[in-house]
């Protein structure tokens, strides 16, 4: 009976940190060598990183990944490593380096090159046209790399037909809400239709607005978990895996003869002979399957992780957050604790005129509670100043936003002053819904150079204080109760110039992340006139949203890569 040891290096890898990703893959086969690992797999090009964007436009970066990948080889003994990176031909391809004897044994171009939301990978690579099979020991391992997994046929169909028995593919896949089940279904539903054992590797962490959750798990031809790593953390994943069985089973079942049976072979297939004797055991590996998340600590988690990594990978060792006593800021400054640590996060309260008396109770409670260092700077007096300029060309109009807004700028500039004499990030505060409707000040409550939020709706910014209140209460009980408020003006309430947060929420949902028309968002409950005057809002704020910091994607179409209308748009609903 003939037991593959397979290992899956779950990394937190930096796009264009070619020498220290090699480093750490170097690391992760002396390792899998130790623990008598047969084949260890690395996430999507794990050299460069991912996405490399425009960096592949570049001759010397690529040169560097295939330099990095040559250092790699030397240490390719007693073991199989399938590594990510970008292979160099008459074009440039995604890749995944077969390594064997200390040397580069074959190389595999993923098929299905991914070109919708955040991906844009026909930009810059040329897609392969063969599908990889190992052979070891007259064993075959199949390689594939992310997308090609999701099509149902080429290339996971033929490599079964081909006789497979395991199927490694390896990953860039980054989170969205609902992705980590979906990814476990999809390829559960690929393993159990073509009866073959599935392993996916997936990278973590924070690269720009992306997180990438890792969530690597590997899966029996009957869709059982074989293994399941951690979500949002660095993990490595080895399990066992009886081939025989596996060939056993497909005995049984005559849906591969049949589809074999009427295969006419017009893929080009690439069987490697690999001089590779598969490992006797001395050692057993206990059964590792993690347990799933809730949807909200997935959340909450990637925040963490995606703003951690922003701000350690870019440089910068701080952070400074306007605290306004409101729901908005007490999250993002609480997440921005967890992720960074309290020495490393500073907190500045900007009360004017119309700030309560609760709101600055309530913004000192959270300091307190986080732990964090604050400032205080009063407005009124530069907000008095400003309108002593401004009032004989003001005369005559009536107070109205241009005041409010005004207020905001101050704001904005103070913040803006500590960061760039103390090299602090400022952190905006704003959520999704806000974004949508551009209920914001552009230089104003818009500074900054990461949005925590950027993606989260409000009500899903009362779950999530609700969620980490629930593990130690730091943001203020009141704050989670009172009505959310700019403060910018007497008795103000957002809810008085937007709508009620649930139902505002769920309007911008189905225009946004589900493409609905006015009539067909009005037909699910809602009047046909707050919908248009959703809908106004939004297409008329993206000029605003293009000049907003960048913030983590959460939901399936975040604003930037996953959103692109045209500012200058006639179509109107």
């Amino acid at each position: 009976m003939k037991v593959l040891r397979v290992a899956l290096a779950q990394l937190n890898l930096t796009v264009g940190d070619i020498k220290g990703n090699t480093e750490k893959i170097i690391e992760y086969i002396k390792k899998a060598k130790e623990k008598e690992v047969d084949i260890v797999a690395f996430p999507e090009l794990a050299i460069t990183g991912y996405p490399p964007e425009d960096l592949l436009f570049k001759e010397e970066f690529i040169n560097e990944n295939l330099k990095a990948l040559k250092k790699i080889e030397p240490y390719i003994e007693g073991i199989i490593a399938i590594v990510g990176f970008v292979d160099k031909k008459e074009d440039i391809y995604n890749a995944a380096a077969i390594l064997s004897n200390k040397k580069l044994l074959a190389t595999y171009h993923k098929n299905m090159l991914p070109n919708y939301g955040v991906f844009d990978e026909m930009r810059y690579f040329q897609r392969g046209n063969e599908i990889t099979l190992l052979n070891i020991e007259g064993y075959k391992v199949g390689i594939s790399i992310c997308e090609d997994i999701w099509y149902p046929e080429n290339p996971i169909n033929i490599m079964a037909i081909e006789g497979v028995e395991l199927v490694i593919n390896i990953n860039a896949s980054p989170y969205n809400i609902g992705k980590i089940e979906k990814r476990e279904n999809m390829v559960r539903t690929r393993a159990t239709d073509n009866l073959i054992s599935i392993a996916n590797v997936n990278m973590i962490g924070g690269q720009d607005e992306l997180v990438f959750d890792g969530s690597s798990f590997a899966v029996a031809p009957d869709g059982k978990f074989l293994a399941k790593g951690k979500s949002f953390e660095e993990d490595f994943i080895i399990f066992d895996i009886e081939l025989d069985s596996i060939f056993r089973k497909q005995l049984k079942d005559n849906r591969l003869r049949n589809l074999r049976a009427s295969y006419k072979r017009e893929e080009i297939v690439k069987e490697i002979f690999v001089d590779y004797k598969i490992k006797n055991k001395t050692t057993k590996i206990k059964e590792k399957i993690e347990l799933d998340l809730p949807e909200v600590e997935q959340i909450y988690k990637a925040l963490v992780l995606g703003l951690r990594d922003y701000i350690y990978k870019n440089g910068f060792e701080k952070v400074v957050i306007g605290l306004s006593g409101g729901i908005d800021s007490s999250l993002t400054a609480t997440i921005a604790v967890d992720a960074l640590g309290k020495e490393n996060v500073k907190g500045v309260l900007m009360p004017s005129q119309f700030t309560s008396k609760e709101s600055i109770e309530d913004a000192e409670k959270l300091a307190k509670n986080l732990g964090i260092e604050t400032f205080t700077f009063k407005i009124k007096d530069i907000f008095d100043k400003y309108m002593n300029i401004l009032n004989p060309v003001f005369e005559g109009k009536e107070w109205d936003i241009t005041e409010e807004n005004l207020q905001a700028r101050i704001r904005g500039n103070l913040l803006m002053a500590l960061s760039n004499k103390f090299g602090w990030i400022v952190l905006a505060t704003g959520n999704k819904s806000e974004m949508s409707v551009g209920y914001a000040t552009l230089y104003g409550d818009m500074v900054g150079g990461f949005a925590v939020l950027k993606d989260i709706y409000k009500t899903k910014v009362y779950e999530l204080a609700q969620y980490r209140n629930s593990i130690s209460p730091v943001i203020p009980e009141r704050v989670l109760q009172k009505p959310p408020s700019a403060e910018l003006k007497p008795n103000q309430k957002d809810e008085d110039e937007l709508l009620p947060y649930p139902i505002l929420d769920e309007i911008i949902y189905l225009y946004v992340e589900e493409d609905l028309s006015p009539e067909e968002i009005s037909k699910r409950g809602f009047d046909i006139e707050s919908v248009k005057r959703v809908i106004r809002m939004i297409d008329n704020n993206e000029y605003k949203r293009r000049q907003a910091p960048i913030g983590i994607k959460i939901t399936e179409r975040a604003y930037g890569k996953d959103w692109r209308m045209p500012i200058v748009n006639k179509f109107k609903y």
